[in-house]
């Protein structure tokens, strides 16, 4: 497979703006250029044996392959998701994508859990993505070391008459902002996604990411409780990057 080298510049806590194949990172991707490796496709909360058979059938089946991506199984098993994602780095691959992130979104606990297991137990230049993140948690996501983002929520969204903003979602038959075609809406949410990406961008380079994850934490439950349960459970990992003035 063809990997292109990623190049940190900056650190904003464990948030990394950075360079690869003439792009910078964070960064969104049309989820239909992303070469994946095969993969097999497991629930979120299922038995550990169900959980370790997909994490190794994963692993076969991403030997070999010449994609650029490759999934990150073990269900709701950290320990599975970290040994499946060092496997696929010795298999050579630099760009995981954490499966289940939809699941993962509602579930604050495991979400900071498992992302911060991950970006501790990877090497540096190996990028972390996400094919399913809300606009609203890409600030977080981001502060814990994600680094690439589809806009396959843009279109699934698009495609369900719903409008995305970057903390809310507006179902368009009860909230009547706009009339849109399928089309545009899913235009129109691509654009929200890429907005929250180079804002997300800008405010690293900056030094100021964690005020956005702050503001942003108050859209939901969820999102709050996820940055409440980073801040008090792994202040070891928020710290290690954190400049001192």
């Amino acid at each position: 497979m063809k990997v292109d080298d990623y190049q940190i510049k900056i650190h904003d806590g464990p948030a990394r703006y950075g360079m690869v194949g003439g792009a910078e990172t964070p960064l969104l991707l049309k989820h239909e250029e992303m070469e994946i490796a095969e993969y097999e496709t497991l629930p979120y909360s299922i038995p550990r044996e169900l959980a370790e058979w997909g994490a190794a059938e994963t692993l076969r089946m991403a030997s070999g392959s010449d994609a650029e991506y490759a999934f990150i199984h073990g269900s709701m098993y950290r320990d599975l998701r970290v040994k499946c994602a060092l496997e696929l780095e010795d298999l050579g691959f630099r760009r995981l994508i954490v499966a289940n992130m939809d699941e993962l979104l509602q579930r604050p606990r495991d979400l900071v859990e498992t992302v911060t297991s991950l970006r501790e137990a990877l090497k540096p230049d190996t990028l972390l993505c996400s094919t399913f993140s809300h606009p609203a948690f890409i600030p977080l996501l981001a502060y814990m070391g994600m680094d690439i983002f589809s806009d396959a929520l843009a279109e699934f969204y698009g495609r369900l008459n719903v409008f995305l903003t970057e903390t809310h979602t507006y179902p368009l038959n009860e909230y009547r902002l706009y009339e849109m075609g399928a089309e545009e809406l899913v235009e129109e949410n691509r654009r929200t996604l890429n907005l929250v990406i180079r804002e997300v961008r800008e405010r690293i380079k900056k030094g100021t990411l964690r005020n956005l994850v702050e503001e942003r934490a108050a859209s939901s439950p969820v999102n709050m409780s996820a940055l409440r349960i980073l801040d008090h459970e792994k202040q070891d990992f928020l710290q290690k990057y954190t400049q001192l003035y």
